[in-house]
């Protein structure tokens, strides 16, 4: 292992800690792209390397952690660090791309759980309750702060009421977000670390055309019970339709992004009209609704033509 891999790792981890904690809006997003140090170095070193470079990298982030005061830090760095190890063994073994994204997807739900009980241990609550006291904490933090700015009495309430209603949607639908970000979350570094390997001339894996990728045919049936069961039941069987119903939007809506793409990589569109395409397609919703449905009745229009070129 070499000093200048360990410091590139631990740099660039730092570096997108500190990033996502402070640079506003897009630090988030930054954050999330925390594992892509650990799969590119556990990729270029092999796995078990990456494993001592990636416990070395914690227990320096975590050290750091510790004297500024933020030690929950720690924890982001172990869970997205184990997610960037885990992909560089799923890129290892050349799975295809939805495949990639699945296994991935399930081990991040699988070992966010596992934090969330571990650290309800010690106050005797449960992963939801934990998540959700974490989110009402820091609505509390935002709203003193607004307050301590001077914020009018009566967008102090507005915030207050915006904030109820925010925990209520995150009570009923936690399982449906939860799994959305995980799939958002490798999702994103699985795009990114093509350009990050291309850069550091490491072998991707050749995953096929993803203007081409579409949901298998038998996830329709999921679209089609979750719907008529979230019209049809009541209570928590509702409930549950609701958020299988939103998960399974979620994957058709990636699918419609990908017929975009298609269309944008056949008639060879500018980077500048890409950017401006996707932009307006993910701040207005209703591009968002005609994707899924897109992604949906793709599977009897064949947009792309690709069924026809398949079986002729």
């Amino acid at each position: 292992m070499k000093t200048t891999d360990m410091l590139g790792c631990v740099g660039g981890v730092s570096f997108l800690l500190l990033a996502s904690a402070w640079i506003p809006f897009f630090g988030p997003f930054l954050g999330l792209l925390i594992p892509l140090p650990f799969l590119y170095y556990s990729t270029k070193l092999g796995f078990y390397q990456g494993v001592k470079i990636a416990a070395l990298a914690t227990l320096i982030i975590g050290l750091v952690a510790g004297l500024i005061g933020h030690p929950q830090i720690v924890l982001l760095s172990v869970e997205l660090g184990a997610l960037g190890l885990v992909l560089s063994e799923l890129f290892r073994r050349k799975l295809r791309a939805g495949q990639t994204i699945f296994f991935g997807t399930v081990f991040m739900l699988l070992l966010t759980l596992f934090f969330l009980f571990f650290m309800g241990l010690s106050k005797d609550m449960g992963p939801l309750e934990i998540m959700l006291d974490y989110l009402q904490s820091n609505l509390e933090a935002a709203i003193k702060t607004y307050k301590e700015m001077g914020v009018s009495q009566e967008d102090v309430v507005e915030l207050q009421a915006l904030a109820k209603a925010f925990m209520d949607g995150i009570s009923r639908f936690y399982p449906s977000i939860m799994i959305i970000s995980a799939g958002f979350a490798v999702w994103l570094n699985f795009v990114m670390a093509k350009p990050l390997f291309w850069m550091g001339k490491l072998e991707y894996p050749d995953f096929g055309p993803l203007d081409r990728w579409q949901t298998p045919d038998y996830l329709i049936w999921g679209v089609i019970l979750s719907g008529f069961a979230s019209l049809l039941s009541s209570g928590g069987i509702k409930l549950l339709a609701i958020n299988a119903l939103i998960v399974f939007s979620a994957v058709y809506l990636f699918h419609g992004i990908s017929i975009i793409l298609f269309f944008l990589n056949k008639y060879r569109v500018p980077p500048w009209i890409r950017i401006s395409i996707y932009f307006i397609v993910f701040i207005q919703q209703l591009f968002l609704v005609v994707l899924v449905i897109a992604g949906v009745f793709d599977q009897w229009v064949d947009f792309r033509k690709i069924k026809r070129i398949t079986d002729s």
